[in-house]
C-alpha cells in the first residue's frame, strides 16, 4: 500500500516524490515506462566512456534562487555558460560562416563585414524592421525586430524543421524565447544561475530519490502499476490526453530523433552547440558534451538532432487550436480529486527544466494545504492520535 503513485521519474515526478517522502513521511511509488530515472535529462557514459545525454543536451539555467537552492541539496555544480554558433551563408560574401546565436553585435559585423557599435546596431535593426500592427505569430516577432533577411537566415528554416510549420503559423512565444542583442554578449542564456550538475543529472536524480519511503520501478507502465499496487493518490507527469484515454483526440506534439557519434579526437566543435538553420540540412543542431561536462577524455561524443512527427512527445505545439483542445483536458484534470498533473506534458506547456522544478515545488505547497500527511491519517485510523491533535 502506497500513499502516492508518481508516474514519471523526470524533474516533476522526482522533485515531488522526494518532497512527499522526506517532508511528509508519505510512502511513494515512482514508476517510469523507460528503463531509467531522470526523464529526458538522463545522462550516462557511452561505450567509449564519454558522458552523453541520451535525449539531447540539457543545459541548466535559472533566475530562481529557490529552485537552484533546492536542487543544490542533491548535487554540487560545475559553472557553465552555454554558447551557440549558427552556420549560415553570409549575405555579403556568399561564404558559409559560423556566427554567434542569439544574434548580437559580432553576429552582424561578421555577416556583413561591418564595424558597428552597440548604439549603431540599434538603428541598423530599426532600419530593417518591418511594421507589424499586431504581433501574433513567431514570424511577426522576428521581422518586427530585425527584418526579413535575418528572419530568413536564422529563424524560418530552423523553425520549419523543428515544428513542421512555418513561423507564420506558430504562436509568438516560440521565437520570443530567443532574444536579439545589441552588445557582444554571446552567451545563449543570461540567467543568474548557470551550471551543470557536477556528477551529471542521473547522479542528482539518484540522490533525490534515495529515501527509505520511496520505491522505484522502471520499465513499468501506469496500467501495470494499477494492477500490481495499491495507492491513494497519483502524481501524473505524462501527456494529459493519455491519462484520459485521448477522449477528445490526441494533443499534437513534436518529437526528436538523436544520432549519437563518438569520434576519435579530443574536440569536434568550436563550441557546445552549432545550429544549422538551413532547410537543406536535415538536422537542426549538433552538440558536443565535453563542453557541458568538462570531462577530460581522448575521444569526444556529439549528438545530431533530427525533428520528427513520430516518437516520444517532447514539445507541445503552441497553436490556438491545440490550446483549445488542451483546455478540454484541463477541465477534466481539474475535476480529478485524487490526481495531480505536473510538468510539461501534463500541463501542455513548453517549460524549461527550472520551470518544471518550480511548478513541482508549488504543487507540493498546494498539496500541503489540502492533503493531511498520510502517516498522520494512518495513526488517526489506528486510534493512536486523536483527530483533533
Amino acid at each position: 500500500m502506497f500513499d502516492w503513485l508518481v508516474v514519471g521519474a523526470g524533474f516533476a515526478g522526482s522533485v515531488l516524490a522526494e518532497r512527499l517522502a522526506a517532508s511528509r513521511g508519505d510512502r511513494v511509488l515512482v514508476i517510469d515506462k523507460r528503463d531509467h530515472i531522470g526523464g529526458n535529462a538522463y545522462d550516462h557514459a557511452d561505450q567509449a566512456g564519454v558522458m552523453i545525454h541520451r535525449y539531447g543536451p540539457h543545459i541548466f539555467h535559472t533566475n530562481s534562487e529557490a529552485v537552484f537552492t533546492h536542487l543544490s541539496r542533491f548535487t554540487d555544480w560545475r559553472p557553465y555558460e552555454h554558447r551557440v554558433l549558427a552556420e549560415v551563408v553570409s549575405p555579403s560574401t556568399g561564404q558559409t560562416v559560423q556566427v554567434p546565436m542569439p544574434i548580437n553585435l559580432d553576429t552582424i559585423n561578421r555577416l556583413y563585414g561591418l564595424e558597428l557599435t552597440e548604439d549603431q546596431l540599434e538603428a541598423w535593426f530599426a532600419e530593417r524592421a518591418e511594421q507589424v500592427e499586431q504581433v501574433r505569430s513567431s514570424e511577426d516577432v522576428v521581422v518586427g525586430k530585425v527584418g526579413r533577411e535575418l528572419y530568413e537566415l536564422f529563424f524560418r528554416g530552423y523553425t520549419r524543421k523543428q515544428w513542421a510549420l512555418d513561423p507564420s503559423e506558430l504562436d509568438k512565444s516560440v521565437t520570443a524565447r530567443v532574444p536579439t542583442r545589441t552588445n557582444r554578449d554571446d552567451r545563449y542564456f543570461t540567467d543568474r544561475f548557470q551550471a551543470m550538475p557536477r556528477d551529471g543529472y542521473t547522479a542528482m536524480f539518484s540522490r533525490m530519490l534515495d529515501h527509505p519511503n520511496i520505491t522505484i520501478r522502471t520499465g513499468m507502465e501506469f496500467a501495470e502499476a494499477r494492477k500490481r499496487f495499491s495507492f491513494r493518490r497519483v502524481i501524473w507527469t505524462g501527456p494529459v490526453d493519455e491519462y484520459f484515454g485521448h477522449r477528445y483526440g490526441r494533443l499534437p506534439y513534436r518529437s526528436l530523433r538523436f544520432q549519437h557519434e563518438t569520434l576519435d579526437q579530443e574536440q569536434a566543435l568550436p563550441t557546445g552547440t552549432v545550429n544549422h538553420p538551413a532547410e537543406s540540412t536535415p538536422f537542426t543542431r549538433v552538440s558536443e558534451y565535453k563542453y557541458l561536462t568538462g570531462q577530460v577524455h581522448p575521444k569526444t561524443s556529439v549528438t545530431y538532432e533530427f525533428p520528427s512527427a513520430e516518437g516520444d512527445p517532447y514539445y507541445p505545439i503552441p497553436r490556438p487550436e491545440n490550446q483549445a483542445l488542451y483546455k478540454k483536458y484541463e477541465a477534466l484534470a481539474d475535476a480529478e480529486r485524487e490526481t495531480w498533473f505536473v510538468g510539461r506534458l501534463a500541463t501542455y506547456r513548453y517549460y524549461n527544466m527550472d520551470q518544471v522544478v518550480g511548478q513541482a515545488l508549488a504543487t507540493f505547497e498546494r498539496i500541503q494545504k489540502v492533503v493531511p500527511p498520510m502517516a498522520v491519517n494512518d495513526e488517526i485510523a489506528a486510534g493512536r492520535v486523536a483527530a483533533g491533535d
